[in-house]
């Protein structure tokens, strides 16, 4: 795949003012009336390459998928270094374990990292994020423990909600409140309805 920002020179964060400043200079630069011969041909295709890199960074859609699947890349790229360094750690005794861990934890970190980056919005994000989660059996092991933390804290949430009830119903003073609210709303009743 093209690097459309390589080929306009420009950064990725590069605005629309910026691009468009950088297409005018190459486009002077590599004017095939300014070459002859071979050189004429080369500045034909730079041309051709750069005309389609503006046309893509201008159009805000393009950009967009094209931003997307330049990320995708990247990442895939990032994944294979990941898995060739893993491959190649365990093949190599001269580094002990402790630093062979770390080296794998910054590079799951910044894998993470570039995956949050990631525009999960797409349904090619999604299917990302889910790949990344599967391939990755340390990160499996984190949503696990994320997993049963979050049933732990939903559970003592509902344990603290209930106390509250319970104490605001033996206080006189809120005691009028939570009788209304348990006996008169409609939506309690048919609560109790529906149990009974």
């Amino acid at each position: 795949m093209k690097n459309y920002y390589e080929i306009l020179e420009v950064n990725k964060k590069a605005s629309k003012e910026v691009i468009e400043k950088a297409y005018k200079v190459l486009v002077k630069k590599y004017h095939p009336d300014l070459y002859s011969g071979q050189k004429k041909e080369y500045a034909e295709k730079k041309i051709k390459e750069i005309n389609e890199a503006y046309n893509v960074l201008t159009d805000e859609f393009m950009k967009e998928q094209y931003d997307a699947e330049l990320e995708k890349q990247e990442q895939e790229i990032l994944y294979r270094k990941y898995e060739n360094r893993q491959s190649n750690n365990v093949q190599s005794n001269s580094i002990n374990s402790k630093e062979k861990n770390n080296m794998q934890e910054k590079e799951v970190e910044d894998l993470n990292e570039r995956m949050r980056k990631h525009k999960v919005g797409s349904f090619s994000g999604i299917i990302e994020l889910c790949k990344e989660i599967y391939k990755n059996k340390p990160k499996r092991d984190e949503i696990k423990e994320i997993t049963k933390k979050d049933i732990l804290a939903f559970v003592l949430t509902i344990i603290v909600v209930i106390l509250i009830g319970v104490a605001l119903w033996f206080i006189p003073f809120t005691n009028g409140w939570m009788r209304e609210l348990l006996f008169e709303n409609p939506l309690f009743n048919i609560l109790g309805n529906f149990i009974s």
